[in-house]
């Protein structure tokens, strides 16, 4: 029974205006409260399972079929979702919009005519196939209309409100299918070009691409809107998506920022994960995986495409990943993605796993082995710590250490000149983009990118202090970027333009040399609107209160070729010391952040220096599975930390968890005890730290049956006054008790 004092504190902590993101707050947690928040989600194909069951607030399930990659689905949509709903989960649904299980439409089944020829088609005539009988489609009426029927009221009728669409893809190699080439004549009103046969061609396949999912998306999402209304439901469309950072190096095009306007989008997931962040890429002229680095991108150019228009995001990661790997290297890059997110302290919606079937019940076939290996304890204790830290990450005002305000201008258009090659001009491994960007982050500079996209509002380029653009690589969609940017610097900007204009999609048909326009290049008009005369030959010009740079080298070369980088560096802390004033251009080694009570941070190889970063306090390392106590945490060059600072919680002399393999329930305090229950998937450890006034003197931990558990380990640590605990989780909860 809760004691009369201890309801009376309650109540008037309740009135005070207690929040679920005020980490202090002395509040009971609530079960029912907390699977009803929207900040942690994962998306299953599976019904539930008590191996999978994770404990995140939302369970997005899968395909009205299943995932196409799981061919034994047993289980109808409709009990899928009736199962995640019967044990306390709030059910979202995701399906694809470029392919899926939908076999009943691809074989005739829905309308009696076979869509197969509907698929993507490379110029050799191959299809390319999702998996088996599922191709990655043109998004053509017919299709649009079997996911209106088909799938979003079948969804909308089992009475789910939030839908994610995900993956607009159209891969950049397509383009030669019958489909297609009635898409082109009906939106450019002449005929269809081989893309191969000009730069000019590749581009408007591109552009048309772009066009075909951008509408494909539109049509589904403004359906479900109206659909919802009639049903007399409120219902949210998103969009899991990969980065346009790694669209545009996968050579995959997508609608990817313009969505952001749609009326019928409310938010994004941030497809980030190991599988694309180790993507190899050049720096200091060699060319191998910078998981970490990539991965900062990555996530940034999401906050980019959204911070503007308010939408929700979230940011994903994955323990593994689909490649063949060792657990030992699955670790280290989920390390290193993991800590990527988190230095973005202005998102805390995270979804925190894809698949935990394939993840907690299926073993894998790792490298070096031709045994199939389930994931190790210790690693799976390891990332339900990490997963359940994202459960009470606060959002934070702080910055990442270093010269905040730099930024680079990027837009949709990297998606429309990747490949094929023309004219001889590459650029590998996407080096152009890295060229602008890897400089500046291996040095410890928390680069952010700027979507053109979202120029048209006003806080896209307000904490702005020095914009860095090029040419070489994208190119603007509108004459109205370039008034944008002309504005902004003659404000006060700080502009710094990189560039030879020498790729071969400097003339293709656009606005800049079409009607009355006759430019060369879409430079030559920004730099008209600036009032610049570049056969000077300056390369530093004064525009009313802000100030221009012109660097005339490719930003490739700075990556690709050893130590070419120095003269743009250069510009930059010119262009940020003196004409933006702000402040000291700092190079480091290291990224760090502070939000809430946890620490982040990364320490980048092939900086400035091999020196570790050093940490002190009483610092829990979230890293690793027991939970240690640590007075000083050295993190070496290329590695990361995640770190809990005991010395951070607000009230010290609260019993709480501070850090866990589990997410904790019904807290109960009396004045010499503290309770609570544990819930986790069965057949994992659970590790946690627990801050206590004394050490306990007597301990009562229990299955749902009221069973003593056996084998629990338990030690105190007096300088932090935490006691460490470890048994076997059980998603039907095991109640700890302690006395002191």
């Amino acid at each position: 029974m809760k004691n009369t004092l201890f309801i009376i504190c309650i109540c008037s902590l309740i009135l005070c205006g207690c929040t679920e993101n005020n980490f202090n707050a002395d509040i009971i947690s609530d079960e029912k409260q907390d699977m009803k928040k929207e900040k942690t989600v994962f998306q299953t194909s599976s019904k539930w399972l008590p191996e999978i069951d994770v404990r995140a607030d939302v369970a997005i399930v899968y395909g009205v079929h299943g995932n196409p990659s799981d061919h034994r689905q047993e289980h109808t949509f409709e009990e899928r979702v009736k199962s995640w709903r019967e044990n306390g989960y709030t059910t979202h649904f995701m399906t694809g919009i470029a392919w899926g299980s939908y076999q009943d439409y691809f074989l005739g089944k829905w309308d009696g005519i076979n869509h197969l020829g509907e698929g993507q088609v490379e110029m050799d005539g191959d299809t390319i196939w999702h998996g088996r009988n599922v191709p990655y489609i043109v998004p053509v009426k017919s299709f649009i209309e079997y996911l209106k029927k088909e799938v979003i009221e079948k969804v909308i009728d089992a009475g789910i409100s939030s839908i994610y669409l995900e993956e607009p893809e159209f891969w950049a190699r397509a383009g030669y299918s019958s489909a297609f080439k009635e898409e082109w004549q009906n939106y450019y009103d002449f005929p269809w070009r081989p893309q191969h046969e000009s730069p000019e061609n590749t581009y408007l396949s591109n552009k048309l691409k772009y066009h075909l999912y951008y509408n494909a998306v539109d049509k589904v999402s403004s359906y479900a809107k109206e659909y919802g209304l009639s049903k007399g439901m409120e219902i949210k469309v998103y969009i899991p998506t990969h980065s346009l950072v790694n669209y545009s190096a996968w050579s995959i095009v997508s609608p990817e920022a313009s969505l952001a306007s749609l009326p019928g989008i409310d938010g994004y997931i941030a497809q980030v994960w190991t599988g694309t962040a180790r993507e190899p890429i050049y720096f200091n002229g060699e060319s191998k995986e910078r998981t970490f680095e990539n991965a900062f991108l990555e996530y940034g150019s999401m906050v980019s495409m959204t911070r503007p228009t308010g939408r929700k995001l979230f940011f994903l990661t994955d323990p593994i990943e689909d490649r063949r790997k060792t657990w030992a290297d699955y670790k280290k890059n989920y390390q290193a993605t993991f800590a990527a997110q988190l230095l973005y302290p202005s998102i805390n919606n995270y979804e925190v796993m894809p698949w935990p079937e394939r993840i907690y019940t299926k073993p894998y076939k790792v490298a070096g082995s031709d045994e199939q290996i389930f994931i190790p304890r210790e690693y799976s204790t390891q990332m339900q710590i990490m997963i359940n830290a994202l459960n009470d990450m606060p959002l934070s005002d702080n910055q990442i250490s270093g010269a905040n305000g730099i930024g680079v201008l990027m837009g949709n258009s990297l998606m429309f000149q990747r490949v094929p090659t023309h004219n001889g001009y590459e650029d590998p491994q996407f080096s152009n983009f890295y060229g602008q960007t890897l400089p500046l982050v291996k040095r410890g500079v928390p680069v952010r990118t700027v979507h053109m996209e979202n120029l048209s509002y006003e806080t896209t380029l307000e904490d702005i202090k020095v914009l860095v653009m090029s040419y070489s690589n994208m190119k603007p969609t509108s004459s109205e970027d370039h008034k944008q940017l002309a504005d902004w610097v003659k404000n006060g900007g700080v502009l710094v333009y990189v560039g030879k204009d020498d790729d071969p999609y400097q003339s293709v048909m656009e606005w800049w040399n079409t009607e009355d326009s006759t430019y060369k290049s879409p430079s030559e008009n920004l730099f008209e609107l600036l009032n610049i005369d570049l056969s000077s030959n300056k390369i530093e010009f004064k525009v009313e209160k802000g100030t221009l740079h012109v660097l005339r080298e490719n930003p490739k070369e700075f990556v690709m070729t050893p130590d070419a980088d120095l003269t743009y560096l250069d510009i930059i802390k010119k262009a940020y010391e003196e004409d933006a004033g702000a402040g000291v251009f700092q190079f480091k080694n290291n990224l760090y952040l502070q939000r809430g009570p946890y620490e982040i941070v990364s320490v980048m190889d092939e900086s400035v220096n091999d020196v570790p970063y050093e940490i002190g306090g009483l610092l829990i390392d979230l890293f690793d599975p027991r939970l240690p106590v640590l007075t000083r945490k050295k993190v070496l060059p290329g590695e990361q930390a995640f770190l809990f600072n005991i010395g951070r919680v607000g009230n010290s002399k609260k019993p709480q968890v501070l850090a866990s393999a589990c997410r904790v329930y019904n807290e109960q305090y009396d004045e010499k005890v503290y309770s609570f229950t544990s819930k986790s998937p069965l057949n994992t450890t659970n590790s946690m730290r627990i801050l206590l006034p004394s050490k306990p003197e007597k301990r009562k931990i229990t299955d749902h049956a009221g069973n003593q558990l056996q084998n629990v380990k338990m030690e105190w640590d007096e300088q932090s006054k935490t006691c460490w605990l470890e048994f076997e989780n059980d998603p039907e909860g095991i109640t700890v008790w302690l006395k002191w």
